[in-house]
């Protein structure tokens, strides 16, 4: 199997890096990775794809080997679009596919919604749209959000790249030969061990969230044909009526199941491949 290609994409503000598989002039797919995920998310579903197309999985800001935002800024579900658009334009991406998984896919409706002229094709792995808010735990999210100075996982150092792969497995349940491409690329070495990547501020929580009304206008904006792959049963925080809801929103969509956890693509990569290249060649949707 061949290796995938660093990429580095300078932005004004800051570096992004990537993984790149197949060749330079074959048409590209962009590929965007879920919550404190990186690049090696597609280890397994990008080589499958690559004979037809330049598989991109771009590192969002603050995850693998892509710059951290700043000291004293936050990171903000708009700001991933705005990055991932400045991203595309350093790439020279006039129209491309895309690919997104979990916060990738949130990430990706909204790319596809605010420049519907450059985006071919969408699919979509276990998310569309961001998490919305129902009202419910507004005040105490806001409250809560504004009082954490939570710094999360970055604090602890591992003695061994097999003993983070067993942290994750603990606290994500995606298996270790699931979670190994992810792990191993999330890692650095230092004096004191194994310690991640990822920027510590990614796991405080956001102090707001769009609302549902909003989130399904903006899902309106997707003229692309889109495809969406959803876990078997549903992720709970996924729950398949909204997620039907919000499909329903877009125009020339096609939504199907798959028996699976939710990072389908590292545990089915053969049928995820067929699915996303039937997608990608022009399939019929609906």
């Amino acid at each position: 199997m061949t290796a995938p290609r660093e990429r580095e994409i300078a932005l004004p503000h800051m570096r992004l890096r990537a993984l790149a598989w197949g060749d330079e002039g074959a048409p590209a797919l962009l590929a965007l990775h879920g919550w404190l995920d990186n690049a090696g998310s597609y280890a397994h579903l990008a080589p499958l794809l690559s004979d037809r197309w330049q598989v991109i999985a771009l590192e969002l800001p603050g995850h693998g080997h892509s710059d951290h935002l700043p000291a004293g800024m936050h990171y903000h579900f708009v700001d991933y679009v705005r990055a991932v658009l400045a991203a595309v334009d350093v790439l020279q991406l006039s129209n491309y596919r895309l690919l997104g998984h979990s916060l990738g896919a949130g990430i990706a409706a909204l790319v596809a919604a605010a420049t519907p002229e450059r985006v071919d094709r969408l699919l979509l792995i276990e998310g569309i749209g961001p998490i919305a808010d129902d009202g419910h735990h507004t005040l105490r999210r806001f409250r809560d959000a504004l009082t954490s100075s939570a710094t999360g996982r970055s604090l602890r150092a591992f003695a061994s790249i097999e003993q983070a792969i067993s942290a994750r497995t603990i606290a994500s349940g995606l298996p270790a030969a699931q979670a190994r491409p992810i792990v191993e690329r999330g890692l650095r070495e230092t004096p004191e061990g194994w310690r991640w990547r990822s920027d510590p501020r990614l796991n405080r929580p956001s102090p707001l969230r769009l609302p549902e009304d909003q989130v399904r206008a903006l899902l309106r904006g997707i003229e692309s044909p889109t495809a969406l792959l959803l876990a078997e049963p549903a992720t709970p925080y996924l729950p398949r009526a909204q997620m039907n809801e919000r499909a329903a929103c877009v125009n020339r969509i096609d939504v199907s199941t798959l028996q699976g956890g939710h990072h389908l693509h590292l545990e089915h990569p053969d049928v995820v491949a067929a699915w996303a290249r039937r997608h990608l060649d022009g399939g019929a949707l609906g």
